[in-house]
């Protein structure tokens, strides 16, 4: 399945940015995935960013940042960070590694469903398996959190949050060089889904768990 179409995930200047700058000496196998990475095309609602990525996890990494945005409100938000050692790593059994955070906040009595993270995630794995990408050694956590206010916030609702923490092994294509711009593009509709939108192909997740029907908004102080 191709990328949804919209947004492109480079940015003007980005290569001039701290954030979006990859070394000329970093290997090609990884210049040529984050380029791939830049050139994905995005569903409209996905606002997207090059950010700093970490330092210690692997000796080259890449990183981004996005939001689901319906109007002025933000659905979700969520990091997606690329890492690779050319010398390969046990507990990946690869390359290239991916890591990504995705949160959203929830209507409460959606959060107390005792399904919610086996739910969830199964959005990560229909999303991949949903554009036909094959990964290794996938894992993760899913946790739930509920905001309650008192005194002078106490007019403010109840809050729930969900969180989706994962990483997985890209399959590597020609040239060692795994097909980041899907998995990007599988890791975006992961966030839609999380922000409660309908898939822009129908038949896209047929047989898969459907979308939470409610979600909150960001709440403000």
């Amino acid at each position: 399945m191709a990328a949804a179409q919209g947004q492109r995930s480079d940015g003007a200047g980005e290569m001039e940015s701290t954030e979006g700058k990859v070394a000329e000496s970093a290997p090609l196998p990884f210049r040529a995935a984050v380029d791939a990475l830049r050139g994905a095309r995005l569903r409209p609602e996905i606002e997207i960013d090059p950010t700093k990525p970490p330092k210690r996890l692997a000796p080259h990494a890449y990183a981004l940042e996005a939001a689901v945005v319906e109007g002025d409100e933000d659905l979700a938000d969520g990091r997606l960070v690329l890492l690779h050692d050319p010398a390969g790593h046990d507990a990946w059994q690869g390359t290239f590694r991916l890591v990504t955070l995705v949160r959203a906040e929830l209507e409460p009595e959606m959060a107390a469903d005792p399904l919610l993270p086996e739910v969830c995630w199964s959005w990560l794995t229909g999303a991949l398996q949903a554009r036909g990408l094959a990964c290794g050694e996938p894992s993760g956590t899913v946790t739930r959190a509920g905001s309650h206010y008192f005194g002078g916030l106490s007019e403010r609702t109840p809050a729930s949050q969900i969180e989706i923490r994962a990483s997985w092994t890209p399959r590597e294509g020609a040239g060692g060089v795994p097909d980041t711009a899907s998995h990007l593009a599988a890791w975006c509709d992961l966030l839609c889904q999380i922000a409660g939108l309908p898939p822009v192909n129908q038949s896209y997740g047929e047989g898969s768990v459907v979308s939470l029907p409610q979600r909150r908004g960001p709440q403000t102080p």
